[in-house]
């Protein structure tokens, strides 16, 4: 009893490790998400033309493709499991950062819209998973502060996208102030930033796979059948 307890004890270490990992990918994504509020602006003004009105229409885009792709990534989350639909989301939101990095200036606003809402429903896949996948495997003395650690891990995410972004868009353009810039420098930002920003997707999806690889074959049930075929044999004590 006591070599299976001592036993258990690293595997158990190592899932509370492994769900550390995981608990990164929400502050990686929205990191993401906020490249396009702060990128997006300035694109759309600065190389495409468009004015408050259409900018505003066309950032609304994303937050209405996530709002309209919530409750079916639950569904999807129920059905695949957890960390099938984050590494789903993630590389979603991969492949639509290097199209908006690669997209040419003259494919125009759809050249920019589309991968936008594109990315911004896998962002919501990738909400649903994580938080699933996180809040699945606390214990239930723990969940309300897992809880604030996923709100904290996405706020640090915001700020930190929200600098990192800028500057590198700053620095793409290669001018102080990108609200003057030529259409061609803020295009040569726009790309920088979501380069960054597709390396950083492919980070967080193979965080996301190591920190799920191992659990996945061994669902939450199995432990709790474990337990209750250990305690009777507990109950009897060794001369049973």
């Amino acid at each position: 009893g006591g070599d299976r307890a001592g036993a258990a004890r690293p595997r158990a270490r190592a899932r509370q490790d492994r769900r550390a990992v995981l608990r990164e990918a929400p502050a990686l994504a929205r990191g993401l998400a906020i490249t396009t509020q702060v990128v997006g602006p300035f694109h759309l003004s600065g190389a495409l033309g468009l004015d408050a009105a259409r900018i505003g229409l066309a950032m609304a885009s994303g937050p209405l493709a996530a709002a309209l792709v919530g409750l079916p990534a639950g569904r999807l989350v129920d059905q695949w499991g957890a960390g099938r639909v984050l590494r789903l989301g993630l590389a979603a939101m991969a492949a639509c950062c290097a199209a908006l990095a690669l997209a040419p200036l003259g494919w125009g606003v759809t050249g920019y819209v589309l991968p936008l809402v594109l990315s911004t429903a896998a962002y919501a896949l990738v909400q649903a998973a994580n938080n699933t996948g996180v809040m699945a495997q606390a214990t239930a003395e723990r969940r309300g502060q897992v809880s604030g650690l996923l709100g904290l891990s996405r706020n640090l995410g915001l700020l930190a996208g929200a600098w990192l972004m800028g500057a590198v868009f700053v620095f793409g353009a290669g001018v102080p102030v990108p609200a003057v810039a030529a259409p061609q420098a803020v295009a040569a930002g726009t790309q920088a930033a979501f380069a960054l920003a597709t390396l950083l997707a492919l980070a967080g999806w193979g965080l996301s796979r190591a920190a799920t690889t191992g659990t996945a074959s061994t669902p939450p049930s199995a432990d709790c059948r474990t337990a209750r075929s250990a305690a009777p044999s507990r109950a009897r004590g060794p001369g049973a």
